[in-house]
């Protein structure tokens, strides 16, 4: 009981943008750990490594594989580390909402089955990326700025 207050202070003493950059990597990493279980990926046994090949499809709607899922589990793991402070957690949220944006201009540009695709994408995966890289981004700018720039350097 006392370690689950002693983590209620934690968050609570934390700014919005460390919170936002830990609620994004838990919900990427959750995605990349879904992307492995069968049932929670449609056509599982479809599952390639990397490549426009593989049918797997996440929730039956987005096309994964296991690079795609060791990108979002690496990436999630990144967002919850760099959520310790709130510079680190601002450029968490900045650098992977560019990330984002980038992949949805390459998915809007790129053939869906070109052997450039490495990460299998469809167009729920191209909508998802836009509306992601401009949330993370938004939520970069808007919450770095909820406390002086000297206490967004500190090790709140």
């Amino acid at each position: 009981m006392k370690s689950s207050e002693a983590a209620r202070a934690r968050f609570g003493l934390r700014k919005n943008v460390q919170k936002s950059s830990l609620l994004a990597g838990v919900a990427v990493f959750v995605l990349g750990v879904l992307g492995f279980i069968p049932g929670v990926t449609a056509n599982y046994g479809t599952l390639a490594f990397a490549g426009h090949g593989s049918e797997a499809m996440l929730l039956g709607v987005f096309q994964v594989s296991v690079l795609h899922n060791l990108i979002h589990l690496l990436s999630g793991v990144a967002g919850v580390l760099m959520s310790r402070r709130p510079l680190p957690a601002r450029n968490f949220l900045i650098g992977a909402g560019v990330t984002y944006m980038v992949l949805w201009s390459v998915g809007q540009f790129l053939a869906l089955d070109s052997p450039v695709n490495i990460l299998p994408v469809n167009s729920a995966d191209n909508w998802l990326h836009l509306f992601l890289g401009m949330a993370l981004i938004g939520f970069g700018v808007a919450f770095s700025r909820d406390a002086p720039a000297r206490l967004r350097e500190s090790r709140a």
